[in-house]
Formats: structure tokens, sequence, C-alpha cells
């Protein structure tokens, strides 16, 4: 898969996670209110991207650190998470512990679900014509 679907679904997952968010805590679902609760992760998700592509481009031996591999997926979660938080914060906003946790399984399962899933996909194909 290329940088720019990957990148995409991302994105997509990022924005989700954000409206769904504000769903589940009766807040308006609209595109300023989601821009305000998404761009502190939106902003991780860039980070993360890069810093994976930058892995990729130095060890390019290293599949699962193409844009949807594993490896990749965790460093895009792992600079969405950090990065979103960080953000949060030095914007004046808030970070309780329950929503840390929150946003860290969520985006876990977010980031990191459809690149398994890509994965089982492929490696299925691969079996069924192999």
């Amino acid at each position: 898969m290329k940088l720019p679907l990957a990148f995409t679904i991302d994105l997509i997952a990022v924005l989700g996670f954000a409206i769904v968010g504000r769903n589940s805590h009766a807040e308006s679902v609209n595109v300023v209110g989601v821009t305000l609760t998404a761009w502190p992760f939106l902003v991780g998700t860039v980070v993360g991207t890069v810093l994976a592509l930058l892995w990729h481009r130095l060890r390019p031996s290293l599949r699962s650190a193409a844009p949807a591999g594993l490896t990749a997926g965790i460093v895009v979660w792992a600079c969405t998470v950090v990065g979103g938080i960080a953000l949060r914060l030095a914007s004046g906003d808030t970070a309780e512990t329950p929503f840390i946790v929150v946003a860290t399984i969520s985006l876990a399962v977010l980031l990191l679900g459809w690149r398994l899933g890509y994965r089982l996909i492929r490696q299925a194909r691969h079996a069924a014509t192999g």
C-alpha cells in the first residue's frame, strides 16, 4: 500500500475518533468542533507518518516499516497519542487520566487495527495464490 492511502486512512481514523468522542459527550459534531478536538492528534499523526517514512527509507529491508506495516503503525500511533495529548495540554485544554487511557486504546484499535486487517487479507490472498 502506498503512503498517500495509508496516511489518508490514518487521518480518517483520527477524525472518526474525534467525532465519536464529541458525540459521546453530547458535544456538537460540526466542522469547527471536530477540528478543535482533532487538530492535536492530527498533528501527531503527521509527525508519526514522517518519522515512520524516514525509518522506512533508512531501513528499506523492514517491510513492517512500510506505511501499512505494523511497525509504521506503532510509530504513528505513539506519535498521535503522545503528540495529541501534549498539544492538548500546551494549548490549555485538559487531558485527564481516563481520557488518556481511552484515547490510547481507541487510537490503537483504529491505527493498528486497519493495518492488522490489511496484513491478514494480504496473507490470505498470498496463501490462496501461492
